[in-house]
């Protein structure tokens, strides 16, 4: 949790603001990090982590990524996905073995959204 409220997720350290609004800032935090952890336990529980972030890294024996940065990535992942959907339709047209796994992707999404 520590390195997510530093440079890991929120910069906390980099607001240098008063001691009035750190404690609001802060307490937006916790609701934001509470709201990241719990769609992120969801990411994971339906299995679908692995289009968020790499899972797995070879001779990595501990865990990549927490639970809060598979939360908080999951909404930019949906946001660029939706983002650049044109271009990669585009895309699948020239390579069509590939829809499968793009079709995967877009399940994915939907999924991220419905807990969102």
């Amino acid at each position: 949790m520590f390195r997510d409220c530093k440079s890991g997720g929120y910069n906390l350290e980099a607001t240098k603001v008063s001691e009035q609004r750190l404690n609001t800032l802060i307490f937006l935090i916790a609701i934001a990090y509470t709201s990241a952890v719990i769609q992120g336990g969801e990411i994971k529980r339906m299995g679908i982590q692995k289009y968020v972030c790499r899972v797995k890294e070879a001779k990595r024996t501990q865990r990549r990524h927490s639970t809060f940065y598979v939360g908080l990535n999951g909404q930019r992942w949906v946001h660029s996905v939706e983002q650049y959907s044109e271009s990669v339709t585009e895309l699948m047209r020239l390579t069509p073995n590939k829809r499968k796994y793009y079709h995967q992707g877009l399940m994915a999404v939907e999924l991220i959204k419905q807990i969102s």
